[in-house]
């Protein structure tokens, strides 16, 4: 399996070493150029196929892919899919006379369901674990995707909490060992700066250090943010 998403993951490695314009944590990367695909695939041919269409009317949205999709520039594609969902909604609605007992609840359950499921997350989070247990398989096998992953600007803290585990769970104890050694080494590097950039950011605001310089620290609030929670949902140049 991890022999499919090689190439991908190497890519987006390769572009954070080389310093490409994009997310900065080179997963944060390989999501977005997920999203795209699964965005313009779904707004395409993929739309009018029976399963697809099945489990989009089943799961719907959540409220982040409804503004992509709705940002993607295909309404009419949106538009028709909307319209049978909006079916499937109105099928799970329970009638006023089945509210009370049991078959109330069910009901009830049923259109809940709706408002907690996403077609599309649930598709890019399958590839996407896949895509991370790839990088972990990668350190472990090839020595020049070791240099890619130390050589990266930055990894998020969600990313780089999910290589950690993908890595605990597909190393042996000591080539985990090793690359918790290696790779954290330079995320704490990355929080303690951070750290002390959002420090000196608010001491600017005390007239003590007024006329001090902002020592490129102007924008820490967002970059910190950026780092917590990735850099998600950026418009990348379609691969």
């Amino acid at each position: 399996m991890e022999q499919i998403y090689t190439i991908p993951v190497h890519e987006a490695f390769e572009a954070g070493v080389r310093g490409d314009e994009g997310a900065s944590c080179p997963f944060c990367r390989l999501h977005n150029r997920l999203e795209n695909q699964e965005l313009d695939r779904i707004l395409g041919a993929a739309m009018m196929e029976p399963d697809v269409r099945i489990d989009t009317n089943r799961y719907g949205f959540c409220d982040v892919h409804f503004a992509r999709l709705l940002g993607h520039g295909k309404r009419l594609s949106l538009a028709l899919m909307l319209e049978s969902h909006m079916d499937e909604v109105l099928k799970r609605s329970p009638d006023a006379g089945l509210m009370p007992g049991a078959a109330g609840k069910d009901a009830v359950r049923k259109l809940g369901e709706v408002t907690e499921t996403c077609y599309l997350c649930g598709r890019i989070g399958t590839t996407f674990r896949a895509m991370v247990e790839t990088a972990a398989l990668l350190w472990e096998k090839e020595e020049a995707f070791r240099s890619l992953c130390l050589g990266q600007k930055q990894y998020c803290l969600p990313h780089y909490v999910a290589f950690l585990r993908a890595a605990k769970e597909r190393l042996s104890g000591r080539d985990f060992a090793a690359f918790y050694k290696a790779i954290s080494a330079k995320e704490n590097e990355t929080i303690e700066t951070l750290g002390d950039e959002v420090s000196w950011f608010c001491k600017k605001f005390d007239y003590r250090y007024e006329n001090e310089p902002w020592n490129g620290c102007k924008d820490a609030p967002e970059r910190a943010i950026l780092f917590l929670t990735g850099d998600l949902h950026r418009e990348e140049e379609k691969a």
